[in-house]
């Protein structure tokens, strides 16, 4: 993945500045330390990242700010030259080859539990694109909308889906919650789990299509579903009553929790429903359901945290930036399970940023180390040529060498020394 961005990157560069353009992957690793460290300091702007006053000094020490915007202006996922013949059947083409290494990874890392959440994630970015989604609902309206399926108990991302609008591959006939669920959860099929799903995507047909494929359902189901018998429709029951449906695949509960209120539950894993003896007297579907309903939403809430999201134009650079937060928060699970500590997330991304960029920072200190070798021990005047530190100008001309880094130095970038006697000295 690194190498392709990379790749891209360096291609995007070369196509559209005249000079040489290079970036090698400690540089990029380095990059991507910044933005995650980014998200853990949220100080108001990318000016006060390098400050005097609010800036990170692992921020500043790991690379100068012009050559951090420099990299993000250039920042591509792939090739511009194929991109318009493949976005021709591929609205995600701008990032798709990265994304689906990604989400390869997230599959085959980790080995989810018994209960696995499906629920959807809006991403919020105001970035034109053909598939922006606005829901009235969401805290923050506009966005793109990833389709997620979540371990209930780690947290864990187990896989991911973006929504790209019609899909012409979808068979005919096939609901769009029922494909979606069924895609989400081909890798852990046949092993015995249950998933968690909402009013969207529970239905009797998908609690029959995953238990021939050895997997439960249990979620919540529109009153206005044909699913639901008429006997089951009542406006007014009595407060905490519970009515009970069954057939050969399925479990349906109809349980009053308000008096003009009724829940309807669906549920493949539960043969025999039970309430319990405390006042509202819940039957065990409700009671699970609410227990296994909420790791999307916890996820997402644990991604907002600490998130990477940034102002952005370009929407694969908002889908890059989920990537990141997503992978983070993996990563950080699976420390965990493999380390078998506890470990703080913010303590983990801001060690994690610190070893993504400790190749990039010890080649600057080799660099700087053999530069006194390569450089005469004093700096003499030189033929005329641009400015190379450019922290006050703008390419002006300069003569002189800087005595300590040997980088030619026009005069507004050299340092004023202030006027010293010779006994000071």
């Amino acid at each position: 993945m690194l190498h392709s961005i990379q790749e891209w990157t360096i291609q995007h560069a070369e196509q559209t500045e005249d000079v040489h353009w290079f970036m090698d992957l400690p540089e990029l690793m380095a990059f991507i330390s910044i933005v995650i460290l980014r998200g853990v300091t949220r100080v108001p702007s990318l000016r006060d990242c390098w400050s005097a006053n609010l800036g990170n000094p692992q921020i500043i020490g790991t690379m100068p700010r012009n050559r951090f915007q420099d990299i993000m202006q250039h920042l591509r996922f792939d090739d511009r030259s194929t991109r318009s013949d493949r976005a021709k059947t591929d609205k995600f083409a701008a990032i798709s080859s990265v994304w689906g290494s990604f989400v390869t990874n997230c599959i085959t890392c980790y080995n989810p539990g018994l209960h696995i959440t499906v629920d959807e994630q809006l991403f919020p970015s105001k970035t034109r694109c053909c598939f922006l989604q606005y829901i009235a609902s969401k805290p923050d309206k506009f966005g793109i909308k990833f389709w997620v399926a979540c371990d209930l108990k780690s947290k864990y991302i187990c896989n991911v889906l973006p929504y790209l609008g019609k899909d012409p591959n979808r068979p005919s006939g096939e609901r769009l919650s029922e494909n979606v669920v069924m895609r989400l959860m081909e890798p852990f099929l046949d092993k015995g789990r249950n998933v968690t799903t909402d009013n969207f995507f529970t239905s009797l047909s998908l609690a029959q299509k995953l238990l021939r494929r050895k997997t439960t359902i249990l979620g919540t189901v529109n009153k206005i579903r044909r699913e639901i018998p008429q006997s089951a429709r009542y406006k007014d029951r009595n407060e905490f009553t519970t009515q009970v449906f069954s057939t050969s695949a399925a479990t349906l509960t109809a349980y009053a929790a308000k008096r003009k209120k009724t829940v309807y539950i669906l549920s493949s894993m539960h043969s025999v429903v039970q309430t319990d003896n405390t006042t509202k007297r819940k039957p065990n579907t409700v009671t699970l359901y609410n227990t296994t309903k909420c790791g999307v939403d916890v996820m997402d809430q644990m991604l907002r945290e600490y998130t990477v999201r940034r102002g952005t134009r370009r929407w694969p650079v908002a889908v890059f930036y989920n990537m990141i937060d997503m992978a983070a928060l993996n990563a950080h699970v699976l420390y965990q399970a493999c380390t078998g500590t506890q470990e703080r997330r913010v303590d983990f991304l801001v060690e994690l940023a610190r070893e993504l960029a400790n190749s990039h920072m010890a080649g600057k200190k080799a660099r700087k180390e053999q530069l006194p070798q390569t450089q005469p021990s004093t700096p003499s005047p030189g033929k005329r040529a641009t400015c190379q530190v450019k922290h006050k100008c703008k390419n002006n001309h300069a003569t002189v060498r800087c005595v300590h880094c040997y980088r030619y130095t026009c005069g507004k970038c050299r340092l004023q020394i202030p006027w010293q006697c010779q006994d000071c000295e």
